[in-house]
């Protein structure tokens, strides 16, 4: 008797266990799926962003004259991270097409440098107004304007980005409606999790955003490619 109690009190801890570890990998799987959902949102919207301006549907449009460029690289960066990666920051002055705006003072994020007296097409983001407003473009306002290269092999890559963040949030839904953790143990099976998915609009919610993406995102980059 003494026995089967011993052996019952040990399958009730066990149960409870199991019932901790799962809840907490449930909890986990949403917290991942907060953190995709969240990302992917970010990501879509930079995207969309910066690849307006760069594709010249929103900004100033105009052209910087370079003075210099400069290479800066983090202080914490890696050895790979600076083989592979060239942050550089060109100045110079910036003349908008109108020739209404001017800034002696500009300065834009590219990829590799280029010579003194170079001329770069470029949008001008106006700064915002106290109401939150764009001002419009006039030479004292675009002294605190920011830049981002014009082009529309610059602007196919923010679009690739901005459909990678559909992806993203795709997952971000799918893992916030069911619980599933793509990574590490998780509480319940993909199979039951796309299941479950399947029983309202969930599955085809997923399915629309993460086909959307990938195809999108697949386009994008690739027509940037041949650009």
């Amino acid at each position: 008797m003494a026995r089967t109690q011993g052996t019952g009190s040990g399958t009730g801890i066990d149960r409870s266990l199991t019932g901790l570890v799962g809840g907490a990998f449930g909890r986990l799987g949403r917290a991942g799926g907060l953190v995709f959902l969240l990302a992917g949102l970010v990501l879509s919207g930079f995207g969309a962003y910066e690849g307006a301006y760069a594709a010249g549907w929103a900004g100033t449009q105009g052209t910087l004259t370079v003075q210099q460029c400069e290479v800066s690289y983090p202080s914490n960066a890696s050895r790979s991270s600076r083989k592979n990666r060239r942050p550089v920051r060109c100045e110079g002055t910036f003349v908008s097409q109108d020739g209404k705006s001017t800034d002696s003072n500009a300065g834009v994020q590219v990829r590799r440098r280029y010579a003194q007296g170079a001329e770069l097409a470029v949008q001008q983001a106006e700064p915002p107004t106290a109401e939150g407003q764009a001002e419009p473009p006039t030479a004292e306002g675009a002294r605190d304007a920011e830049y981002v290269q014009a082009g529309m092999d610059r602007a196919w890559r923010w679009f690739g980005a901005f459909f990678s963040g559909w992806v993203l949030t795709g997952l971000g839904v799918f893992c916030l409606a069911t619980g599933f953790a793509p990574f590490g143990r998780s509480r319940i099976s993909f199979d039951a999790a796309w299941e479950a998915a399947g029983r309202g609009v969930t599955r085809s919610v997923v399915i629309g955003m993460i086909g959307v993406g990938l195809v999108g995102a697949g386009v994008a980059f690739l027509v940037s490619y041949f650009s």
